[in-house]
């Protein structure tokens, strides 16, 4: 069964910092596409945030570029999302995401519960 599980959430100051992690099994980690997006309180709409595809390349939001750096570790099967410089707009609930095929960054198919980040000014 794939599984997806989000840590690391917490609450900042404005300029902080936080690093998540997603657990990931079930499936053959280092071939899949995988990203973050995130659902900010009162929308319901989710925000894509950053993917890293299997080769390493990644892509991010214009309102997170700079900040925020996404990572994994084939190893431990973990992905990771280094958010620096922390804004109150940033709060919100981060979910991992694993795309539905192998290779591309193109849909995605399995989400993890969610980790919460509230940023305060």
């Amino acid at each position: 069964q794939v599984r997806l599980v989000e840590s690391g959430g917490g609450s900042v100051e404005t300029g902080g910092s936080l690093r998540l992690s997603c657990a990931a099994s079930g499936y053959n980690f280092s071939i899949y596409c995988l990203g973050w997006l995130r659902q900010a309180p009162g929308k319901g709409r989710r925000e894509k945030v950053a993917t890293i595809d299997n080769d390493g390349t990644t892509t991010y939001a214009d309102s997170v570029k700079g900040r925020f750096a996404i990572s994994k570790d084939n190893d431990q099967k973990t992905l990771y999302l280094q958010m620096n410089n922390l804004k109150p707009e940033d709060t919100g609930i981060y979910y991992c995401e694993r795309a539905s095929q192998i290779g591309g960054c193109r849909t995605f198919a399995v989400w993890g519960p969610g980790t919460q980040v509230t940023v305060s000014s």
